[in-house]
């Protein structure tokens, strides 16, 4: 099991987590990721499984993840472990504002339907998952406060904000006696504009936990991939074949890093650069061997010098 000692707090509340999580958007979604094709419910339930026996808690779903189906099966699974191990997890999900949500109080109904299928009274961490109109970042941070003084949510954060909407939630929320716990927002090292941006400085400076989703850029970075054997599906529009010819260097870079660290994989490179950034990543797993390789980006870190040569190389990339 990864020591103890390398537990982090979500923010600045009281809420540990390891220094991954786990993101479940594939567990029950067929239309991106191809579930009932390519991986079954008893693949995701092994992966689930292999995540607790080393201590992963955190798993980070949302009520548009196939419709409602990544939370039931997550409610699903946790009925089936012992109430002990199921009282250390901490689970997150999100609120999609849609256009037809012109009301504060559907947030807090959203949230009770998402109770519903994850099985649960409360959940550790609820988020906004995009900054939509019509109503305003204000208002939706007003109702985040409203659930934490209910009860059902014992944290609230947010996702894709930029700093300044980031900003506007965490002052609403300080008027309520709350601090904003996380921003969860797509890092890797194909994607670093939260660097350039100032939004991960941003979040070091308020406390407030920058969690990383698709930290190995939706499996690109695992190095299975490349213009002889491209992405399918939905994910080949975004990494091409041209694209995957691009970032080469950076795979070969991201293997030899890795096997001067006991052999490990490009995706274990990658995931472990994004938490010597600062940043807590929840990389997807459909499978019990995903879950076992990403298992593997805990427990030892980077040095500066490979930080610095893996920077190096995503500025020389030209895409």
């Amino acid at each position: 099991m990864t020591p103890d000692s390398e537990k982090t707090s979500l923010g600045k509340t009281d809420l540990q987590t390891l220094p991954m999580g786990i993101g479940v958007w594939a567990w029950g979604d067929s239309v991106y990721w191809g579930y009932g094709r390519n991986y079954t419910e008893a693949d995701i339930k092994a992966a689930f499984e292999a995540c607790l026996e080393v201590g992963l808690t955190l798993f980070d779903t949302a009520e548009s993840y196939g419709q409602g189906r990544s939370e039931r099966l997550l409610g699903q699974f946790i009925q089936t472990i012992s109430p002990e191990k199921a009282s250390t997890l901490l689970i997150a999900t999100k609120f999609f504002p849609y256009p037809w949500r012109i009301w504060k109080g559907s947030l807090r109904l959203a949230l009770q339907n998402s109770l519903k299928r994850l099985q649960r009274s409360q959940v550790e961490l609820y988020q906004i998952h995009w900054p939509f109109p019509p109503l305003s970042v204000e208002t939706w941070a007003s109702a985040l406060a409203d659930v934490v003084a209910e009860g059902l949510a014992k944290a609230v954060g947010v996702s894709n904000y930029n700093a300044s909407q980031m900003r506007r939630a965490h002052a609403v929320l300080i008027k309520r006696g709350l601090l904003l716990s996380s921003n969860q927002v797509e890092y890797s090292l194909l994607d670093r504009r939260v660097e350039k941006n100032g939004l991960l400085a941003q979040c070091h400076e308020l406390g407030i936990t920058c969690i990383a989703y698709s930290p190995i850029a939706k499996g690109v970075l695992s190095g299975k991939y490349s213009s002889r054997h491209p992405l399918s599906g939905l994910r080949s529009r975004k990494y091409p074949g041209k694209y995957l010819n691009q970032i080469e260097p950076l795979i070969r870079l991201l293997q030899e890093i890795g096997q001067s660290h006991d052999d490990k994989t490009p995706a274990q490179v990658a995931i472990n650069w994004v938490i010597c950034k600062g940043a807590l990543p929840i990389p997807g797993v459909k499978t019990l061997q995903q879950a076992q390789e990403n298992l593997g980006a805990l427990g030892w870190r980077l040095s500066e010098d490979e930080v610095a040569a893996l920077d190096h190389m995503t500025h020389q990339i030209h895409l």
